[in-house]
Parts: structure tokens; sequence; C-alpha cells
């Protein structure tokens, strides 16, 4: 295995006093000295990824917890597990270490996925299979497919995954480790998980359709996220909803200028079918209400104009409830994971209007006009009972790329696995 140790010491001889990197006969050395240290971690473990390293040996002294974690968000390969031993930690870090990397690389194996392999159904029984597998008989939970979805009045997963020959789901998986079966919900998890996006009859171009199998991220992030709290030892009962389709385009795909009546009464416009994210997040969030927990996040790759506006660096959050913002992002800081608030106020849901029902989902604009983000978040809280419950919507911005970069390998990052799971703790 390749020895990496770590200096803060500048680089010398023919490397340069600027090089991340130094060679030795049997490794490398990292020198982190300079500005944002985590991220020049990170970079030098993408340059031995890139450069063919397979088998790393993190060895020496100044490994923190946060260091290791940087080392391995960029030896992170897209499509196959590394080999990389951790430093010398104390157990609890090694245990932390451990369990991150068992969530991240799950969010890795399911977003990378193609779209052929990971459809609605699968992805329903992946999160149950992984949650499964960290809580045991802790976990249960009811799947939803296809016309079941309209028995129950989940008219907006029904809608935008009808289409498919692969149909919708709803999955409602609930975690409680106190068995007591009336045991309070204290919070409540919904996720979009769209498995593939043609953009229906608003048809993606195919510039902006090849990477849409990352379109389900949300779902596969709050699963991960509720692994990962599972593992750090949360006692609380949560619930999971994840919402599954694929939007595609056939004879009775839904249209735009459809009206959808919703389990709550409201009724929205279809004026974009590429728009489709909130409309099966919006039967999630009506779910979660049905909880009556405390707690609501949901989580979705909801919104080109977030990256626009956060870029692919930070997760954008949204919510009401300016406490749990800050909370939140004081929260994205501590697990190294950058989310920023953007504006949201209860006078953007007027942002969308419809001549024919009580809102549209967008606008006819392209990426739906001005503010596209905060009015997407803003449809979404429509469908919360924000008077008993606390809510934050993360429009993930930074949990997948396109292609590689200097720190990131192709694909999933998991970035907003952590934050989630330190909300829920």
């Amino acid at each position: 295995m390749l020895r990496i140790t770590l200096s803060a010491e500048p680089s010398a001889g023919a490397w340069g006093e600027k090089a991340l990197l130094s060679y030795q006969e049997d490794g490398a050395v990292i020198h982190y000295s300079g500005d944002y240290p985590l991220r020049r971690v990170q970079q030098a473990a993408r340059r031995l990824q890139s450069q063919g390293a397979e088998q790393i040996n993190l060895e020496g002294s100044g490994w923190s917890y946060e260091r290791q974690w940087a080392f391995y968000c960029g030896f992170a390969a897209t499509m196959k597990p590394v080999e990389l031993k951790w430093a010398s930690v104390d157990e609890d870090e090694l245990e932390l270490l451990n369990a991150r990397r068992r969530c991240s690389e799950w969010v890795r194996q399911v977003v990378n996925a193609t779209p052929e392999d990971m459809y609605p159904e699968k992805l329903a029984n992946d999160a149950i299979e992984f949650l499964s597998s960290i809580a045991g008989d802790k976990i249960s939970h009811e799947i939803l497919i296809g016309d079941q979805l309209l028995d129950k009045g989940w008219i907006g997963t029904h809608s935008v995954g009808r289409a498919s020959s692969r149909p919708p789901v709803m999955l409602t998986l609930d975690f409680n480790p106190t068995g007591d079966p009336d045991a309070p919900v204290s919070a409540c998890l919904v996720g979009k998980g769209i498995t593939f996006d043609s953009g229906g009859y608003s048809l993606k171009s195919s510039a902006g359709m090849v990477s849409m199998k990352c379109d389900m991220g949300g779902a596969a992030t709050v699963t991960a996220a509720l692994g990962y709290a599972i593992e750090q030892g949360l006692r609380q009962r949560v619930t999971l909803i994840l919402c599954c389709a694929e939007n595609m385009v056939a004879g009775n795909a839904y249209k735009l200028g459809d009206v959808l009546t919703y389990k709550n009464g409201l009724t929205v416009e279809v004026v974009n079918t590429d728009a489709e994210g909130r409309l099966v997040l919006a039967d999630g969030l009506i779910a979660a209400g049905e909880t009556k927990a405390p707690l609501i996040i949901d989580a979705a790759t909801l919104t080109g104009a977030a990256m626009m506006a956060v870029g692919t660096d930070y997760n954008a959050l949204f919510g009401l409830d300016r406490a749990l913002l800050q909370h939140a992002q004081q929260l994205s800081e501590l697990v190294n994971e950058p989310a920023w608030p953007l504006p949201l106020e209860k006078w953007h849901q007027a942002n969308c209007p419809s001549h024919y029902a009580d809102t549209a989902n967008s606008r006819t604009q392209k990426g739906g006009g001005m503010g596209g983000a905060s009015n997407a978040a803003a449809f979404l809280s429509r469908f919360v009972d924000t008077e008993s419950s606390r809510w934050i919507h993360f429009d993930l911005a930074a949990c997948f790329r396109d292609s590689a970069d200097s720190r990131w390998a192709a694909g999933a990052t998991g970035l907003g696995v952590a934050n989630i799971a330190a909300l829920l703790l």
C-alpha cells in the first residue's frame, strides 16, 4: 500500500514550495499548510487517485478525523471501492469514520448506478435493505406501487411516474428503537427519488438529460443520513418517506395544463413537466405532516437555480424557521459539508400563479424564471403545516458532479448526509 504522511511545512527542493505533494521512495507527503488546509488534503488525494493510486495507507502524525475524511472524499472513485487504511486514531473516531464511509459509499453506489439498473422499486428496496442491515428489526416499512398510490391519494407521485413501464413507488419506512408502537415520531425525512428525469413533455436536451440518473440524490441522501444517525446512536423514532418515479414521455404521461388535486385539497396546474420533483415531494410532505413529527426535513436535487446561486460546493437551505436554518448551517460547518440559506418568505408562494388552480408548479420561463429556487421552496411550503412542525428544505446543489474536478470524482459526493444526520441527532 502507498504510504501517505502529512506535513505542515512547505515542500522543498525540486517539487517547489507551493506543491501539494512531494514523493518519496515508499509513498508521498501531503503539504497542507496555507489557506483551506482540508481542501488541500482533498485535492492531494484526488491527484493521487487520478495518477492511478489504488491502495493507500495513511500514516504518521497530524491525521485528525477531519483531515482523514477530507482525504477519503478526494480519493473515493466513481464506480469502484478504494482501499484506504485509516491512520491510528482512537476507537470512537475509527468507528465514526467507518460508519460515515459505509453511508457515503452506499450513496455513491445507488446514485451512480445506471437508470436502467436503478428504478423506483429497486431504489425503495435498496433503502430498506441498507437500513435493515444497520438497524435490524427496529425497521418496518410499507411500499405503495403504481395505482395503489391513487387509492391512498398520492396524486403527484402517481402522475409523474405513470408514463414509465416501471411504476412509481412511495416507501414509508419507520425506525423505532423504543419498542413502543405508540412512541411519537421525533422527525420525518422526505426524499425526492426521481430515478430518471427526461423532463416529460417539457423535454430536456441531451446535455441536460445525460446525468439525470442523479435526480434521486435526495432520496439517497436522506436514507444514508438516517443510517449514519443510527450508527451514531440515534434513539428517537424517525420516519423516512421516499417518493420514487421515472419522469418519462408516453401517451399516458401527465401533460402541461393538467390540474392535480392533492390529498390536502390544494390544486396545482402543471405548467412545466420538468418541475416534477416538487410534485412528488408534495405527497411526501403531506404524509410527513400526518406523522405529527415536530421536525420535517426534505432533500432533493430540485433546481438548477440553486446551483446557479451557490455553485456546486454548497447545498442550499430553505425554511421559514430562521433559528432552524441557522442551526442547520452551523452543523454544516461542523461536519464540513458547506450549506447556505437562500431567501424564502410566505409571499414567495404567490410567485407561481395559475388561472385554473390554487397555484402552478412553476412559471413558464426557462428554469422557472427569476428566484426559481425560492419559488420552488415556497411551493413545497404550501404542503407543510408549519404551525405544527419545524421544516427545512435542502436543495442539494453539491451532491453530484457531472465530471471530475480537482477535489471530487465524477458522480455522487455524499454532501448533505452528515449535515442531515446531525440535525436528527
